[in-house]
């Protein structure tokens, strides 16, 4: 961590923790799948976007029966990005999903979807990343000066950059940020019409793939080290009336993701048994590369989540002005889910 970081959180730590209430500590340690009692509950899960390899432990998951064993009969859905995903879960059409953290943070932050709460961490920070090409000649944050970068419209890569650049140490005015539609993202780095990309490190693979070119990744998370990335949630009225299934569910999609990353070639090819259209060696690398990023600091257990550090990344984000400031921990994480050592 740069002693601009700790400097930046220090300042706006205080302002986050004096608003921050006292978490509960109302459930059971133990978030492993459990028993279900003999009773089967039917649920929907959508993924985080689509069917790709950052998603592919709930399929694994179902298929080997961790699902089926916790007493849950699941079908997948496949997601497209935090807007939607949130929309499921507020009309009740899902009762989990997977979605960016740290953008669902934001719109909790500024009021516009408040009625969730992650109950897991698949990626313990964030996977946002400036990606180029190395024919660029770009290889840290100070030579974005004066280039053009795409970024998902409205998306979180958008919306961190500012925090990010500044961070690091470059001015952000003097960077141009194109928003475009994500699946455009790749296809203008291969045609020489952007500098690079602000999007999810775990499309690597993908941009390698389509541009023939060796790719350079500079992760946010260098800078933006307290952010996480992909987390499950749920909607707090379904954890006031079922937490066992919320305990249950949690202990089954972890014991996936756990699987998964011993065993990626299987669970690509559980996917794409159930998805056709998804890929197994694009699968295969996304799994790979999010290995890293899903292991918790101080032998923390796989999935869980700290309230001081989720405390951090709320004050980095409301100082950066991406929210205003007020909003808790405990109103988007419900600690009492979150798998503990």
């Amino acid at each position: 961590m740069t002693r601009r970081y700790r400097a930046l959180s220090a300042a706006l730590m205080a302002a986050a923790l004096a608003v921050t209430s006292a978490c509960s500590s109302g459930g059971d340690d133990d978030s492993s799948a459990g028993s279900s009692g003999g009773k089967t509950d039917k649920i929907t899960y959508v993924t985080a976007f689509g069917a790709v390899g950052r998603d592919s432990f709930v399929w694994l998951a179902k298929e080997k029966g961790f699902f089926e064993d916790a007493g849950i009969d699941i079908e997948i859905q496949k997601g497209a990005g935090n807007v939607q995903n949130l929309t499921a879960i507020k009309s009740d059409q899902a009762q989990f999903a997977a979605l960016d953290f740290t953008g669902a943070v934001i719109q909790a932050g500024k009021g516009e979807f408040k009625d969730w709460k992650a109950v897991a961490a698949v990626h313990q920070q964030t996977l946002v990343s400036i990606m180029t090409t190395k024919d660029t000649g770009i290889s840290s944050p100070a030579d974005l000066t004066g280039k053009t970068i795409a970024a998902g419209t409205a998306s979180v890569s958008q919306l961190l950059f500012p925090a990010y650049a500044k961070l690091a140490g470059l001015d952000p005015t003097t960077v141009t940020i194109k928003g475009v539609q994500p699946t455009a993202l790749n296809g203008l780095m291969a045609k020489g019409e952007v500098d690079g990309l602000s999007t999810f490190l775990l499309s690597k693979k993908a941009l390698e793939t389509a541009s023939k070119k060796e790719v350079v990744v500079m992760p946010y998370s260098t800078y933006l080290s307290d952010l996480y990335g992909n987390a499950i949630i749920t909607k707090p009225s379904l954890i006031s009336s079922d937490p066992d299934l919320v305990k249950r569910f949690v202990g089954a999609a972890m014991k996936g993701l756990q699987y998964t990353l011993d065993h990626p070639d299987e669970a690509a090819a559980a996917m794409t048994k159930a998805e056709p259209t998804a890929l197994v060696p694009a699968a295969l690398g996304e799994i790979n590369a999010m290995k890293p990023y899903t292991q918790a600091p101080s032998g923390a257990a796989l999935g869980s989540m700290d309230e001081q550090r989720v405390a951090r990344s709320i004050a980095v984000l409301s100082g950066a002005g991406l929210m205003p400031a007020g909003l808790t921990p405990d109103a988007v994480v419900d600690f009492s889910f979150t798998p503990k050592a």
